[in-house]
């Protein structure tokens, strides 16, 4: 079956006793037992529920893959695959990156013994220049935050197997719609569910995607022993939502398209970031291993920061909001919001520097408020 009909399908049969054509939300802690120790589906809620396990089937044949864990956040995932590790091991992870991240790495796993090394990993030369000896992951995020960076996963997938270690792709701005990281080499894909797999802004969750058996009994176990499980209506959004997956991305790349074009043509916009544009360092890579480019768009606007501020307060239809990948448009500074974490590091991104998520809006609409948020003010 092709993406959307799995979408749709894959762990959603009609329920047995109704015929309900939606996965019911199983609102339960525990099970009852057939004997002691004798269980039909599972001995507690934290372990596993049915609503939970329909979501983690869809999501395991949508990025072409055995096993998939839903989690209660992306960050619990994140958390989850680092815990895999144990101390002493190294981690190399991008120049570029979602500021929670690195802060987990940096300021929580620093402490227990996980070194963090900072790399361009959109450049392999770079990435095998500074390769140390201990290192047992690669976090790689391709699309990258905030600058929609292309990693080669393929080459840096040989260039970690070649060395002992992992590769982690974030998947979360692609989508196994546009991108499916394991066919190219991946070993591991985490996601933020939050975002376009759920795609309404009403849900958080998180995912770890693998076709490695040991990785997925081991994050699984880490799972049940911390806790961070998903609600079952929390599941169920993410399945409804990931019902509607290609058409919303479809959506997303048309509008951010016609964006991208009206901003590379603005006096007030010094530079734009996305993948579809041939003027981007890693568009090649990106036309190679993607399906489409996405719905993000990252400018850097003249007048620095104080801009970057007007611009992001002017707009109407676009909310000025952290988090992405909704129906609807926001727009966010990520030097004083979702990557305000990375000041004074390596992550450090400019004060000028604007992230917008294209929604799924009237086209003209969308053109007509940033154009005006990018009027000058009288």
């Amino acid at each position: 079956m092709n993406f959307s009909t799995r979408a749709i399908h894959a762990g959603q049969d009609p329920e047995v006793m109704t015929g309900a054509v939606n996965v019911p939300v199983f609102l339960t802690s525990t099970y009852a037992q057939e004997a002691v120790g004798k269980v039909k589906f599972a001995d507690y809620a934290r372990g596993d529920n049915p609503t939970r396990a329909a979501l983690e089937t869809v999501l395991a044949s949508l990025e072409e893959a055995q096993f998939a864990v839903a989690f209660s956040s992306g960050l619990s995932a994140v958390d989850a695959v680092i815990r895999t590790l144990t101390p002493g091991d190294r981690v190399l992870m991008s120049t570029d990156a979602y500021g929670g991240t690195y802060r987990m790495l940096t300021k929580v796993f620093g402490a227990w013994g996980i070194h963090t090394d900072i790399v361009d990993i959109s450049d392999i030369d770079a990435v095998k220049s500074s390769w140390r000896e201990g290192t047992a992951l690669v976090w790689v995020e391709t699309p990258s935050n905030p600058f929609l960076r292309i990693v080669d996963i393929a080459a840096v997938a040989a260039l970690a197997h070649e060395n002992g270690a992992k590769l982690v792709v974030d998947n979360t701005f692609a989508t196994p719609y546009l991108q499916t990281p394991l066919t190219l080499g991946a070993d591991i894909v985490v996601h933020s569910t939050t975002k376009y797999l759920g795609g309404h802004s009403d849900v958080i969750g998180g995912a770890v995607v693998t076709n490695d058996p040991d990785v997925a009994e081991r994050v699984k176990f880490l799972q049940y022993a911390v806790g961070a499980v998903p609600g079952p209506l929390d599941c169920y959004l993410v399945m409804r939502g990931i019902r509607t997956l290609g058409v919303r991305m479809d959506r997303h790349q048309e509008n951010a398209a016609k964006v991208v074009e009206m901003l590379c043509a603005h006096p007030q916009v010094e530079r734009v970031w996305y993948p579809g544009l041939t003027s981007h360092p890693n568009h090649g890579i990106a036309k190679s291993q993607m399906r489409g480019f996405g719905g993000m768009v990252s400018i850097e606007l003249v007048g620095g920061a104080q801009a970057a501020r007007q611009f992001a307060e002017g707009t109407m239809v676009f909310t000025l909001a952290e988090s992405l990948g909704g129906v609807e448009s926001l727009i966010e500074v990520p030097a004083l919001m979702t990557h305000l974490s990375t000041s004074g590091s390596l992550l450090e991104v400019p004060d000028n520097l604007v992230r917008l998520s294209v929604g799924i809006e009237d086209a003209d609409d969308l053109l007509a408020d940033l154009h005006e948020a990018l009027s000058p003010r009288a």
